[in-house]
């Protein structure tokens, strides 16, 4: 549950003597990763299927099907509840067939369980990383004493198993509370550790620059520091490593699902769908295969488009495109032959 920082380094801050970044870094960053053909296409996949999950009751209202609503007469008793027909009893009606057994509208369930999936892993993202940003600074600005317990307790963070207590927790939650909200705090207050150690570093390489010590000259409280100077250039690491949290968010969010401690049936979530559907797989593997597709496209988008804004983002990494351009340019240059341009 609690991601480990990446082992690539951190967009650097603002060199020695340099102001804080402003909008011409983003702008720069931006057309980098413009350049970028994968981030390109893994950025509208993602918006594709975000798009589909806002838009499930319309669709499932356009397609005449309630996600919740059994239907006895598409499965087959005889068969233990299997439904008639090759790939889940496809048809008109039924774009992707139906579940087993209950008979529900896969389609509509798949795109209901997106919105579930998406809204957990981004709540616990957003939870992991306002929680981390402030144990950071606190660390970070704070003396020996303060940087010693919230260290200690972000280690103890790393540290805890989180998937086997989050199980815990659920069990002592009660039944009635909601389990997307649940799983969202679970999630994200166990997870921000990581957070901390990245906005904590960060702040220890920003704090002794010349506009931070200039704003600290000036009379601002550490508050007021923090808040309009070291902020802004925090921006790049935390929003790198919020990429690297929320498609792992959304695998353990699915895994909670999976072990049936997640959202309860008939609410569908994709990591509940595959725990329902492990008993059909030999008799038809599409009830297995696309729930757990679309969970690979949507970690394996996340995962392309968070290390194309890393690399945006990373000073470092603009300078070795350029360095690269132009040795190609100058490597063009020689072989090219002899009164070519004439």
């Amino acid at each position: 549950m609690t991601a480990v920082p990446s082992t690539r380094p951190a967009p650097a801050g603002p060199a020695p003597g340099a102001t804080a970044p402003g909008a011409g870094a983003a702008r720069q960053a931006w057309r980098r990763l413009r350049r970028r053909p994968a981030a390109l296409a893994a950025a509208g996949v993602l918006a594709l299927l975000v798009l589909l999950a806002l838009a499930a009751p319309l669709l499932a209202h356009l397609v005449g099907q309630d996600p919740n609503a059994f239907h006895d007469d598409l499965v087959d008793s005889a068969r233990g509840g299997v439904p008639f027909g090759s790939f889940g009893d496809a048809s008109a009606e039924h774009w992707l067939g139906v579940e087993p057994g209950t008979g529900r509208d896969l389609f509509t369930r798949l795109l209901y369980g997106a919105r579930v999936s998406l809204l957990v892993a981004l709540g616990a993202t957003v939870v992991q990383v306002l929680v981390g940003i402030a144990a950071g600074l606190t660390a970070a600005l704070g003396n020996r004493f303060v940087d010693a317990v919230v260290g200690g307790a972000t280690d103890v963070m790393i540290a805890l198993p989180g998937l086997v207590l989050g199980i815990a927790l659920t069990a002592v939650v009660p039944a009635d509370f909601p389990r997307p909200l649940l799983l969202v705090l679970i999630i994200g207050l166990l997870g921000w550790g990581g957070t901390a150690r990245v906005v904590r570093a960060q702040t220890l390489s920003l704090r002794g620059l010349d506009f931070v010590e200039a704003a600290r000259l000036s009379g601002r409280g550490r508050l007021a520091v923090a808040r309009r100077e070291l902020l802004p250039s925090l921006a790049a690491p935390v929003i790198t490593y919020a990429a690297i949290l929320l498609p792992a968010n959304m695998v353990t969010e699915a895994s909670l699902s999976f072990l049936g401690i997640g959202v309860k049936p008939p609410t569908p979530s994709w990591g509940q769908m595959l725990s329902g559907a492990q008993t059909w797989f030999l008799a038809d593997p599409a009830y297995v295969l696309l729930p757990a597709g679309l969970l690979f496209a949507t970690v394996l988008a996340f995962t392309v488009l968070g290390d194309a804004v890393r690399a945006a983002l990373d000073p470092r990494e603009a300078g070795r495109l350029r360095v690269g351009a132009r040795k190609a340019r100058t490597r063009t240059a020689r072989t090219a032959p002899k009164g070519a341009g004439e």
